[in-house]
């Protein structure tokens, strides 16, 4: 799955305007007009001739830019080191940080992802998830495949436009 057809899935399933999805990408620390959001959100140079393609710091920037709008600005207590977010390294790791970072966005608990995939007629375990969301030097940390993360955002098109 590319990260234009992530982007595709994540605006129709959380009923994001381009003026949202624009205001997303600038609290993530990325400037793109609301031109621009209409080309990125295309599948291919087919569909669109002026077409982007979203990279992985596009796609970062999105989510981080998800999770504060969605929960709000967190400061940095006093005394405390400023934590690095989490950072798509490379294109195996891109779905395992997708699931952390949506699951941090909307407030999710495990079981609700559990859910969220059952809704989608996927079962998945709770050991398995919990690999899933580890750490990617954790001795259980499992890559999380493309079938998973395409389920995820159908269960959250069911679970957020009823």
């Amino acid at each position: 799955m590319n990260n234009n057809d992530v982007l595709i899935r994540l605006r129709y399933a959380l009923n994001l305007k381009d003026a949202q999805v624009a205001e997303i990408f600038t609290l993530g620390d990325y400037d793109v007009s609301t031109e621009e959001i209409s080309h990125i959100l295309t599948k291919s140079i087919e569909e669109d001739p002026a077409h982007i393609e979203c990279t992985n710091d596009m796609l970062d920037a999105f989510l981080n830019g998800l999770i504060v709008y969605k929960r709000g600005k967190q400061e940095p207590r006093p005394g405390e080191p400023k934590r690095p977010p989490l950072a798509i390294t490379s294109d195996e790791h891109v779905n395992n940080i997708i699931l952390k970072k949506l699951r941090i966005a909307l407030s999710l608990r495990s079981d609700d992802i559990l859910n969220i995939l059952d809704d989608a007629g996927v079962y998945l375990s709770n050991s398995e998830l919990s690999a899933v969301l580890r750490n990617e030097d954790h001795r259980n940390y499992k890559v999380c495949g493309d079938r998973y993360v395409r389920n995820f955002l159908k269960g959250l098109a069911i679970n957020y436009r009823d």
